[in-house]
């Protein structure tokens, strides 16, 4: 009886505890050097426990897949060509990262054994399987390294596995379950320790091979484990200092927006803002754990804090999606035929293609896709409900904000912005937090200034 009361009091702490941890991510540019590691490390080292999750140096990846690419084509040699450049980088880095013999050298024979881990593929038979598992030695040289040099700094440091404890099932979606179980034990495991270190992107899937997250990368890692662990709060760090209520490529005077919504943050990212994926929202989301943006150059800056709080009555932001195409069905049928938008809709279902936006009228429905891998299927199939027009090569703009249909004039606000500018589509009453328009590629650069200079000056 005394046993079981101790455990459940340690257990109650440790969860208090982890409720109190924040979990930190790094994109690729924010380890991508030695000097950019040593920043991180300043950044996170504040005496603070917290889980800080890694991606892969900037780079890396993209040789990993070019690796892949040989291998698959039994083109031993190049592939071991990249890998031989790809070690000397790293030990060039271990060179300029470390202040000791000692750490180096232990550095060394960790990167080393990943390497050779690679050069091993060589002499078997490469398939997909292969191919994650050579992706994720990206994230498993980062944190080693990484870890390595919070030791030698004397900082309370530990690695956490990810590929203990991150998995997804059979749909290829996150074990969420399975997630929170493995990590807590990693931590009891492990307890003690003010830094624990862990891999963005790499998981196990259901069938326990090496596996990726695909959608959101380390971002969703991130929130994975800020959900499991009921985090205080989870922060994206890149080289971006916070959410932009334009895109800055194509706009000037862009302002990251200080606050969002949970809704508003994921309407963005969906429709075009690429400093965070959408599916990185929904665990924080449902967890009621804030997001913060934030930049690794200008640590000082706010950033954007994404949370259950809105600021009401306002226009925040517009982004832009682009790749998308149009379909059109214009069928007599249609008038007040029972089941058509079914029909239209399995289709689409078929053929695994998701739907961006609907708009109806008594003849003729349009719709949007940014997956046209199966047009040719789609489109032969629609033709026996009606006639099919196809617009290609266009673009979604998204205006986002709290913007429920008591709120009067922001519809009118918008709308007269792109007065100009030629509109195929226009989506609205699907959410409380976004307006879209469908135009023309060439002319996204003039709406999103159009609607910059319309809604924000």
């Amino acid at each position: 009886m005394i046993t079981f009361v101790v455990r459940k009091n340690y257990y109650s702490i440790k969860t208090q505890d982890q409720k109190k941890m924040k979990v930190l991510k790094f994109g690729g540019t924010s380890v991508g050097s030695a000097a950019r590691m040593k920043e991180v490390a300043r950044l996170i080292c504040d005496g603070n426990q917290k889980i800080v999750v890694l991606s892969a140096m900037s780079g890396t990846t993209n040789s990993l897949v070019e690796i892949s690419d040989y291998f698959y084509k039994s083109n031993t040699t190049g592939a071991i060509e990249r890998i031989n450049v790809l070690e000397q980088k790293y030990m060039e880095v271990i060179d300029d990262l470390y202040s000791t013999e000692k750490y180096k050298s232990e550095s060394a024979k960790i990167i080393k054994s990943i390497f050779e881990y690679l050069r091993s593929f060589s002499t078997s038979v490469f398939t997909l399987f292969e191919e994650k598992a050579i992706l994720a030695q990206g994230e498993m040289l980062s944190t080693n390294m990484f870890h390595l040099y919070l030791a030698e700094q004397g900082e309370s440091s530990e690695l956490l596995p990810a590929l203990e404890y991150m998995r997804i099932d059979k749909n290829s979606e996150p074990d969420t379950a399975y997630i929170a179980e493995n990590l807590e034990k990693q931590l009891q495991a492990h307890a003690g320790f003010k830094y624990y270190i862990t891999q963005g992107y790499i998981c196990r899937n259901f069938y326990g091979e090496i596996d990726n997250l695909q959608r959101g990368g380390s971002d969703y890692t991130a929130s994975l484990v800020g959900a499991a662990i009921k985090s205080s709060e989870i922060q994206i760090w890149t080289d971006i200092d916070g959410m932009h209520n334009n895109d800055p490529r194509f706009v000037e005077g862009t302002t990251p927006v200080p606050y969002l919504h949970f809704e508003e943050a994921a309407e963005l990212a969906y429709f075009g803002a690429k400093i965070l994926h959408p599916t990185c929202i929904l665990p924080a989301k449902l967890n009621n754990i804030p997001v913060r943006l934030l930049n690794t150059m200008e640590p000082d800056a706010p950033g954007t804090l994404i949370s259950m709080q809105s600021k009401k009555g306002t226009i925040q932001a517009v982004a832009a999606k682009d790749g998308i195409t149009a379909i059109k069905i214009k069928s007599g049928r249609m008038l007040l035929a029972h089941g058509f938008m079914r029909k239209v809709f399995e289709i689409f279902e078929s053929y695994q293609t998701s739907i961006d936006m609907i708009t109806t009228s008594e003849v003729g429905v349009s719709i949007t896709i940014d997956n046209t891998k199966r047009l040719d299927e789609i489109v032969n199939n629609l033709k026996k409900l009606g006639t099919v027009t196809i617009d290609s090569n266009m673009v979604i703009i998204c205006v986002v904000g709290d913007l429920p249909a008591e709120n009067v004039g922001f519809q009118a606000k918008a709308v007269a912005a792109m007065k100009d500018i030629p509109v195929r589509m226009i989506s609205y009453g699907g959410s409380n937090y976004n307006i879209s328009f469908l135009i023309k590629a060439e002319d996204k650069k003039r709406a999103l200034i159009a609607l910059s200079e319309g809604l924000f000056n």
